[in-house]
């Protein structure tokens, strides 16, 4: 044990730490640290020659030391006092720099650190400040709802353990938010633990809403201070539902009201701009003054055309606040005459009409058999080529799914038509022989001979089609034979026959054997010649003309000719000396237009006699 100083010493030694203690030069010195982190703290001191020894001690709130380390510079030990709040949490180097563990907020005082020599003590104080971070802010006790125009707590902001206490600001879309009478009020308070030092601090927010804060955040945020300086935290974004009251009200169609038609099923929604919105108002149908109570959705179920009209709906309790809309039903009719099967006979007129009625301009289209039409159909006189499938189509272009279409299948109905035609082969050897059949239903054809003969192939038939068809045989008749063919179809029963001489006799094709492609031909030809006769005539009657004016211009008369100015005697007046017969003006006109030329010297003969 270290032998105790005598009480002179013990003076002198107090005197020596009270003059240490006013040394000029070691002013205040602080370390700042985290809470829960190390303090670590310099003695700050120029370690003496002759030292003996250093120590740490603080100071109470009443000035008195505690000693809390020792460490001699001779024997190179370190003691820890016995202080419970700094057990197991020293630690004091060589250099007499005193560490403590695990930062609390008790740690925050005044420090000191000694060097004792034989003759002097040496001292160095150190404030400790210890700092908290506080936790994240948080918006809690959020109201459900703000509702305009009504003074509402929006809720609080809390951040807690926070050493020292911080403050807490809000803002509104990221702009602070001041207090202001009847539309701001924020009020705060800060609460510290008693055990752990550390405070909570709380502000609360009650705020008048307008329909400018729908969908904006609101935040708060904790400034406080840390070993480094201020510092800031901010919270979470908070957005509330505004509540505020109907202004408008509007009515919707579903499906779109300019594609409604028959048989649909339509659906009015009601909808007010207010939050909430209302839940139930009046619907009004056309020509019911009566509003029916509902809620957002009426459902009409099967419309027909005539619940086209104006429809209503209002709030319950503010009936003036009303919507309307006018709803068409498009319909579209079709009526098709005649329809369906009709059976005609050939050469039968049928008038065919195809009605429309609809909503609005509607489009028209005939098809026959799934071909299109350039234009409604008419018969006024059937062919076979009429016969078939026609379909009036009609459609509304701006409502989808409303076509209306009608068929007439159309049958022409025919006796059957025969025509026979041969032709001689080339070669002279064979004939071919067609019967041509018109008729429908399709006649049978059926061919029989008379008279010696070979048929060289069995009847060939072409494809019918129109009501057409024919059917073809070749023969080589050694003798003149007779064919007979033979259509029958349900209407009636047609014979026709044809004689075919024998392959030995030259002959040439009957009428029957032309076609009528050959017939055409011929038909050409003559009335090209006819044509030809008919201009020579007219060209041989105007010079016939010609020249009759020019002798009556002459007042001429030759023996050949009469004077076409007069039928008297010649006389002064009239040159002519004789007359001659009269002749028919055809004979007349004959012989002058036969050679003008002769006619003139005639005329120069005549002038001589008289002379």
């Amino acid at each position: 044990m270290a032998p105790r100083a005598a009480p002179s010493c013990r003076l002198v030694f107090c005197l020596l730490i009270s003059a240490a203690a006013l040394r000029p030069g070691l002013g205040w010195y602080t370390v700042n640290s985290a809470y829960g982190d190390t303090i670590i703290m310099p003695c700050r001191l120029d370690v003496p020659q002759n030292l003996m020894f250093g120590k740490w001690k603080y100071e109470k709130p009443d000035g008195s030391p505690v000693f809390i380390a020792f460490r001699s510079s001779t024997k190179k030990s370190v003691q820890y006092d016995d202080v419970p709040e700094y057990k197991d949490r020293l630690s004091l180097s060589e250099n007499y720099t005193l560490s403590i563990s695990n930062a609390r907020i008790g740690d925050e005082k005044r420090f000191v650190c000694m060097l004792v020599t034989e003759d002097n003590v040496f001292e160095a104080p150190t404030i400790v400040k210890v700092f908290k971070q506080p936790s994240k802010p948080e918006i809690v006790s959020k109201a459900p709802f703000l509702e305009t125009e009504q003074l509402t707590k929006l809720g609080d902001c809390i951040s807690k353990d926070s050493y020292p206490d911080g403050n807490i600001t809000w803002y509104r879309n990221g702009k602070v938010l001041q207090p202001f009478e009847g539309a701001v009020v924020i009020i705060f308070k800060k609460q510290m633990d008693p055990v752990t030092q550390l405070y909570t601090m709380t502000s609360s927010l009650e705020y008048k809403s307008t329909k400018a804060d729908i969908q904006m955040p609101f935040t708060c945020s904790v400034t406080y201070y840390g070993p480094s300086g201020q510092k800031t935290i901010n919270s979470e974004q908070a957005v509330f539902d505004i509540y505020y009251p109907t202004e408008q009200v509007t009515i919707q169609v579903v499906p779109p009201k300019n594609a409604i038609k028959e048989g649909d099923n339509i659906t009015l929604k009601c909808l007010g701009n207010g939050n909430p919105p209302p839940e139930e108002f009046l619907f009004y149908l056309p020509g019911q003054p009566e509003g029916i109570r509902s809620s957002n959705a009426y459902t009409l179920t099967d419309v027909r055309r005539n619940a086209t009209g104006d429809y209503k709906c209002s709030l319950i309790d503010t009936k003036s606040m009303i919507a309307s809309t006018a709803i068409t039903v498009h319909y579209l009719d079709l009526s098709l005459s005649p329809s369906g099967e009709v059976t005609k006979q050939i050469g039968d007129a049928l008038p065919v009409s195809c009605t429309i009625s609809a909503s609005r301009n509607a489009t028209v289209v005939w098809m026959k058999d799934n071909i299109r039409l350039r234009s409604s159909p008419s018969f006024s006189s059937l062919h076979y080529q009429d016969a078939g499938n026609y379909v009036c189509e009609t459609a509304l272009e701006e409502v989808e799914g409303l076509k209306k279409r009608e068929s007439l299948t159309l049958i022409v109905e025919g006796k059957p038509q025969i025509k026979m035609t041969k032709k001689t082969d080339p070669s002279g050897l064979s004939k071919t022989i067609i019967c041509h059949v018109e008729g429908f239903p399709k006649p049978a054809i059926q061919w029989t001979i008379t008279g010696s003969g070979s048929v060289i192939n069995q009847a060939k038939e072409s494809p019918y089609i129109n009501g057409r068809y024919y059917s073809k045989i070749i023969i080589s008749p050694e003798e003149n034979v007779t064919l007979t063919c033979t259509a029958e179809n349900q209407l009636e029963r047609t014979v026709n026959s044809l004689n075919v001489s024998a392959i030995s006799i030259p002959e040439h094709d009957e009428a029957d054997e032309i076609s009528d492609e050959n017939r055409e031909k011929v038909n050409d030809q003559a009335k090209l010649i006819v044509g030809i006769v008919v201009g020579l005539l007219l060209a041989a009657l105007v010079a016939g003309v010609v020249y009759w004016l020019y002798m009556k211009k002459s007042n001429f008369c030759s023996p050949y000719s009469l004077c076409f100015s007069s039928w008297k005697m010649p006389s002064k007046e009239n040159p002519c000396k004789r007359r001659s017969p009269p002749l028919t003006a055809s004979k007349h006109v004959n012989k002058d237009l036969g050679n003008l030329e002769e006619n003139k010297k005639l005329e120069e003969n005549n002038h001589k006699t008289e002379a």
